[in-house]
């Protein structure tokens, strides 16, 4: 099992032990720590880290399992981790936001299915690198949201159309209402802060900005925002709203619509957002969304609750229902976010566990020796054989890389591909049925094999670099 190691410029963070492949023995392993540094991997003694999910300006985090639930339940464990030269000031206000993050989603998380739960929040000190020096790490656990943030579904599928907006809208302002009601604004509304779950779920991340409501001139903005998605108000570092949510949400539909970054529709000439003209949407909709974009903070919408009211006037029946989209917008540019002091946007890292490698594996070779078969009795080639099925089967595992191909569709693939040759007795030329199984079958153990002996010696590389 891999265990990744959290400490901060570890020089080799990716540990392996064996005997964790065992659920068993994971559940009553002594703690373990990293080969290279010497941290405790085990956190508070039941969360075991097993890949980066992703790295910002004064965080990284961690995807874990909780070895103390039964079913070894998968969390997200994000740990305080400041880089860059900071002064004392900013290392005690960001230590101050991850730790109000902690305070507010234990307010909030569990008492609303579209915000991550808390399960943890702890301190942990360990022995420094530099002999005699200890250093101290603080960790928050919540609940892992399996899925993709709008900004990267954005990258995937090209634009939103009117009806996707639509819903995004009233979910995320039903998120916010329940938010605003307790007296939190979030302060950092954006595409890759609203994450969908495989089962269509939004949900609202990333509360490490929050500022609570108050109505004192003195609450000012801490200058915590990410550039081109807040207010005029929250930039000057002066008092924030509801309203400041609701602007930086009509900034994030409006990205989403056009595909373009939000930098570029704002006219700083004009001081005009501009954007009708990149879209077909209902006039009602784009007058609501212009009214939750005005400067002034008092004439937009108040509250989450008034734009929810001015949305149900919208005829759905008329929206612009999802189309398919074109090659050309599925490769636009990416949305992205540019963070002016804190609140970063943790990228996902694509890493496969063994398992998942293994059984990747074992399709590549299954279906990769079909594939050569039913070219081989069509060709009679074997060098063109050879060459069209390593490109197809390169195809196939890049496909695999990204993705695209996971669970369920290894088995399918090779499923239809044996059935067409089953039916077709051309594509197995003289060999018989069983021929073709037993080939294909010894293809996906040597597959196995060879990617089970070079990850052994990855391992072992690893450990003596």
């Amino acid at each position: 099992m891999e265990v990744y190691c959290t400490r901060p410029r570890c020089p080799r963070p990716q540990n392996y032990f064996a005997d964790l492949d065992d659920h068993t023995t994971l559940k009553t392993a002594q703690q373990k720590y990293c080969t290279a540094c010497g941290m405790p991997l085990m956190l508070d003694g039941r969360y075991v880290p097993i890949k980066l999910l992703g790295r910002g300006g004064f965080g990284a985090a961690f995807l874990a399992l909780d070895r103390r639930i039964p079913g070894m339940r998968q969390c997200v464990v994000k740990q305080f981790q400041p880089t860059g030269n900071l002064t004392l000031t900013q290392l005690h206000l960001a230590q101050q936001l991850f730790e109000r993050e902690a305070e507010v989603l234990a307010h909030i998380g569990n008492e609303h299915d579209q915000i991550p739960d808390l399960f943890a929040f702890f301190p942990i000190t360990v022995q420094g690198l530099q002999s005699g020096q200890q250093d101290q790490f603080f960790y928050l656990v919540q609940e892992y949201i399996n899925g993709e943030n709008l900004e990267e579904e954005l990258i995937k599928k090209g634009k939103f159309s009117e009806q996707e907006i639509f819903e995004v809208l009233q979910e995320i302002l039903k998120v916010l209402k329940f938010v605003h009601e307790r007296g939190i604004i979030h302060r950092d509304i954006k595409p890759s802060n609203i994450m969908r779950r495989r089962d269509g779920k939004l949900f609202l991340l990333d509360f490490g900005a929050v500022k609570q409501v108050t109505n004192s001139p003195a609450a000012a903005s801490t200058g915590i925002y990410s550039m081109g998605f807040a207010p005029p108000e929250q930039m000057a570092g002066n008092q924030v709203f509801p309203s400041t949510d609701l602007y930086a949400l009509a900034v994030t539909v409006l990205t989403l619509l056009t595909g373009q970054e939000a930098t570029k529709l704002f006219d700083g000439y004009s001081n005009q957002w501009i954007w009708r003209t990149l879209v077909n949407v209902q006039p009602r909709l784009a007058e609501i969304l212009d009214k939750m974009l005005l400067p002034a903070a008092n004439q937009r919408f108040q509250s989450a609750q008034e734009v929810l009211d001015a949305l149900a006037g919208i005829s759905t029946s008329k929206l612009t229902p999802p189309t398919q989209i074109s090659p050309k917008s599925r490769t636009l540019p990416p949305v992205k976010s540019s963070p002016a002091v804190v609140s970063p946007s943790l990228p996902p890292v694509a890493t496969f566990s063994t398992w998942e490698l293994l059984a990747g594996a074992a399709f590549s070779g299954f279906e990769g020796a079909l594939i050569a078969i039913a070219l081989f009795s069509l060709l009679h080639n074997l060098i063109t054989t050879l060459s069209v099925s390593a490109l197809i089967l390169g195809m196939l595992i890049f496909a695999q890389t990204r993705r695209w191909i996971e669970k369920l569709d290894l088995l399918i693939i090779p499923g239809i591909t044996f059935a067409i040759i089953f039916f077709l007795p051309l594509l197995r030329s003289e060999l018989g049925i069983q021929q073709v199984v037993v080939l294909a079958i010894a293809a996906a153990l040597v597959s196995i094999a060879l990617t089970a002996l070079f990850r052994l010696i990855y391992k072992l590389l690893s450990l003596i670099l």
